[in-house]
């Protein structure tokens, strides 16, 4: 018997100071059993800074075809592409032939070095990449509850997370 996702469900409050863009979100997020909840974590915040129309989770690990989130058009062509972790280079290559944008976040203590190898594949395939520092991950992951309200404020290249356990200040660095 395979092991089933735990749910988590987040109430987030967005201010998205650069887009001008404020919104509260309902988000329901499967954390799968071979996942980290930072990983997880890191998965809403993409969510947070990508928040449009048409954005949903998609099945992530259970499915290497698809991406950790995605926009999809009406006419069923892909936006927007995002991926948490550290892919291949072929992967990416693969994805920025299916969407329109292709946007990568890591995040954890390997990223530096994933970086340093696949960096001239990630500029080639016009993957947008960004890395967030993996203590202030870890913090964040700590506050995490399976019910929570999430209070985010995106400025410049900061991210500000309030929840009930606490607040952490995250920093977005964009590498491409």
């Amino acid at each position: 018997m395979a092991i089933k996702s735990t749910v988590h469900k987040f109430r987030v409050s967005l201010n998205d100071l650069n887009r001008e863009h404020y919104d509260t979100a309902e988000l329901t997020v499967a954390l799968h059993p071979s996942e980290t909840t930072e990983r997880m974590v890191v998965r809403v915040l993409a969510w947070c800074l990508n928040a449009q129309e048409g954005l949903v989770f998609c099945k992530g690990l259970s499915d290497v075809d698809e991406p950790d989130l995605w926009v999809r058009t009406l006419d069923d062509q892909t936006a927007l592409w995002i991926d948490v972790g550290e892919p291949t280079a072929d992967r990416v290559k693969r994805s920025s032939r299916l969407a329109r944008s292709v946007r990568v976040y890591c995040f954890n203590h390997k990223a530096p070095t994933w970086w340093q190898n696949e960096c001239k594949a990630m500029q080639r395939h016009g993957a947008d990449v960004f890395r967030f520092e993996w203590d202030a991950v870890v913090a964040l992951a700590q506050t995490v509850e399976r019910t929570g309200d999430w209070s985010v404020t995106i400025s410049e290249n900061s991210v500000y997370v309030n929840t009930s356990r606490g607040d952490v200040a995250l920093e977005l660095e964009q590498l491409t």
